[in-house]
């Protein structure tokens, strides 16, 4: 019986009437053992140069952004903090003009009025002096500075309550994220990680009063989430900063909602479940 490939010898390629359609596993994996090593995934292979035009002074400029797709995310943190493989796309979220200094998460950067541009040409322009990233990446100290701009900006726009929230929060992650960089074998590595969860501990506290502030204020979706998941947001940081009747009752505002989703009402109870013990711990402490 003629293989499945016969008559390729009329195209000279007689040599592979006989190739095996389907690869043995077990041969394909010797192969691949045996054969050049993965190249290796490095964090500039996730990013491009996109153009962007600054709505303070119109300056086109090109800036680092994440392809699309390209990045696999591995999972969150209980806050929501999204874990990506080989990359923290938290690093590259803030898109700062290098010749005004206007600077905000790429969610809100297009936004802006006449009023809130001059003010930022008066009170961040006027002294501003780029340092913009050099290298092929954004290193966690410059996406830090990036941030603390991003949140003088909010300030000084006078921008809504809950922007300003995001902004803290989204810091508080990003410091996570280097603390979590660093090289355990660093003489100076229980500091700098001590320092780091100090800061963290300082932009999430500010969070969490911006959202708490801005749930009684300001209309749902608020920066891009439903109002169920502000809610889960603040109660997660209110039993880290031991407001257990905060958390308690937004909690409860989630279990008896009937627009929250499933998996929401999981985590809730998931957090329910670490509430109650934080409240029978802290009963149970010594009086002092």
């Amino acid at each position: 019986m003629a293989g499945i490939l016969s008559g390729l010898e009329k195209l000279g390629l007689g040599n592979l009437k006989d190739a095996e359609l389907y690869e043995d596993s077990k041969k394909s994996a010797k192969a691949t053992a045996e054969g050049a090593a993965a190249p290796v995934v490095q964090e500039q292979d996730f990013l491009f140069e996109k153009t962007y035009t600054c709505p303070v002074c119109d300056h086109e400029f090109r800036a680092k952004t994440v392809k699309i797709g390209r990045a696999r995310l591995k999972g969150t943190d209980m806050d929501l903090r999204p874990k990506y493989e080989h990359i923290d796309l938290l690093k590259y979220d803030v898109i700062a003009c290098p010749k005004c200094g206007y600077a905000a998460l790429s969610r809100y950067y297009k936004y802006m009025t006449s009023g809130q541009a001059k003010l930022i040409k008066q009170n961040i322009s006027a002294s501003y002096k780029g340092n913009e990233p050099k290298g092929d990446v954004i290193t966690y100290d410059e996406a830090l500075e990036r941030y603390q701009l991003t949140l003088a900006n909010a300030i000084v726009k006078q921008a809504r309550v809950s922007e300003k929230a995001y902004i803290c929060l989204k810091s508080a992650w990003l410091l996570r994220g280097y603390a979590e960089s660093l090289d355990e074998s660093a003489e100076n590595y229980s500091t700098k990680k001590a320092e780091l969860k100090e800061q963290e501990n300082e932009y999430l506290k500010n969070a969490f009063e911006g959202f708490l502030a801005a749930r009684q204020s300001e209309p749902f979706p608020m920066c891009g989430m439903d109002e169920q998941t502000v809610d889960y947001l603040i109660s997660v940081m209110a039993v880290q900063f031991e407001q257990y009747d905060v958390a308690s009752k937004l909690i409860a505002t989630i279990l008896a909602s009937n627009t929250a989703s499933p998996r929401m009402k999981d985590k809730a109870r998931d957090l329910k479940e670490i509430l109650l013990q934080k409240i029978k711990e802290k009963n149970n402490a010594p009086k002092k």
